[in-house]
């Protein structure tokens, strides 16, 4: 698969994400897949299972994709992610093989004020 075409299927997967539409925001996995969220030490196995447990969640989510960067088989996408309106700034690193994620690894980072120490170099960001 081109790196056009992978770029064209996470445009869709993180646009799916947003609108809650399950079913397109999953077809990018393979059968097989294979989900980590390393701060949690959790491990989802299999396409379905990923699914379902995203379908479960209670939370109103809400994807803001900042970049997306990548070519061949490794890519990245960075994105703030919503529940119920509170955010979380998250990594997602997608492994994929024969055109369809084999492995993910997510990241989240909740936000915190600057500390005092480098007041006089920090600027707000958006």
């Amino acid at each position: 698969m081109e790196d056009h075409e992978i770029r064209a299927a996470l445009d869709r997967h993180w646009a799916a994400s947003e609108a809650g539409d399950f079913e397109v925001e999953h077809d990018i996995y393979r059968e097989d897949a294979v989900l980590d969220y390393p701060q949690s030490g959790e491990r989802i196995r299999g396409r379905r299972d990923i699914q379902a447990s995203r379908v479960a969640q209670p939370n109103r989510k809400r994807f803001t994709v900042r970049r997306i960067t990548g070519a061949g088989s490794l890519w990245v996408t960075e994105y703030i992610l919503a529940y119920d309106g509170r955010p979380s700034f998250t990594v997602s690193i997608m492994e994929f093989r024969d055109g369809k994620v084999a492995h993910e690894t997510q990241y989240f980072a909740d936000p915190f004020e600057p500390g005092p120490s480098r007041a006089q170099w920090v600027e707000r960001m958006p």
